[in-house]
């Protein structure tokens, strides 16, 4: 079976490149893999990276933007978005996590997207990583 669709990778322009050799997001076809977004600041320099601040709101919050960013980057938005993975440093952020969560979502007009959310460790000083799947159109 010849497929013809056009693996793409997407890179906003505020973000820097990854530490490693691969990009923020992926397009295939109506497809949107955005990788895994931390609090990092947006900055089109060098490193070193700036984090949005120490708490886990203030993290949450970048995160989620940077995850806007590259979902409008590869054409897509938050009611295209059907799986979000929450990956979070400490069990005790939960109930914090879901406030923030909540308000962040409470204008979206379709059903929210499924959410899973894992207990992990992350590079010193970061609190959460968030990664998302979108179909778009």
């Amino acid at each position: 079976m010849n497929n013809t669709l056009t693996k793409t990778a997407i890179m906003p322009p505020t973000h820097n490149a990854p530490s490693a050799a691969f990009p923020h997001g992926v397009r295939k076809g109506n497809i949107l893999q955005v990788g895994g977004q931390v609090g990092y600041l947006p900055t089109n320099i060098a490193p070193p990276r700036t984090l949005a601040g120490p708490d886990l709101r203030e993290q949450a919050l970048q995160t989620l933007a940077n995850v806007k960013a590259v979902l409008e980057e590869g054409g897509a938005r938050w009611e295209d978005v059907m799986m979000l993975r929450i990956y979070l440093t400490d069990r005790a952020h939960s109930a914090e996590f879901n406030e923030i969560y909540n308000q962040y979502f409470a204008d979206l007009q379709e059903p929210q997207a499924a959410r899973a959310t894992i207990y992990v460790g992350l590079p010193a000083r970061l609190l959460i990583e968030i990664d998302a799947l979108a179909v778009v159109g």
